[in-house]
């Protein structure tokens, strides 16, 4: 009797030993660092980043309009002039283009400079400008 009793403790304690290790290496995992820090000039052990792509040169107005223009210029959201409703559009062409890119680059009244877009050239944004007049004439 004492030995079964002996033999089942000990197959207790080693079952119990072994679910404690995996709750240990599961807790390991949860907590692991998901990265690490790496600086220029330091050898970790890691491949090169590659290069970032070059640019293939400025968007078209279209493709201007679609990321950037489109969220005012589509709705008259704060009385931007819709896209393609010609009474709207108008006055401002009658101001003329230089002053219309003006405005889009430099922005006015409620528009913003480059219609939010900091990171767009001003190429890209005549093009808009002349594309969005050409869609309401």
């Amino acid at each position: 009797m004492k030995r079964v009793l002996a033999a089942v403790l000990l197959g207790l304690g080693l079952t119990a030993g072994i679910a404690t290790a995996s709750v240990e290496d599961e807790i390991r995992a949860r907590i692991a660092p998901v990265g690490e820090v790496c600086l220029q000039g330091e050898d970790c052990g890691m491949a090169a980043a590659p290069a970032a792509a070059e640019s293939a040169g400025p968007r078209s107005g279209e493709d201007v309009y679609g990321a950037v223009c489109a969220a005012c210029h589509s709705t008259g959201v704060a009385g931007a002039p819709v896209v393609g409703d010609a009474g709207a559009w108008a006055s401002h062409i009658d101001k003329g283009m230089e002053t219309l890119i003006n405005h889009a680059i430099n922005g006015f009244n409620a528009m913003p400079a480059k219609g939010g877009c900091a990171s767009c050239p001003d190429e890209e944004i005549q093009a808009a400008v002349e594309y969005m007049v050409g869609q309401s004439q």
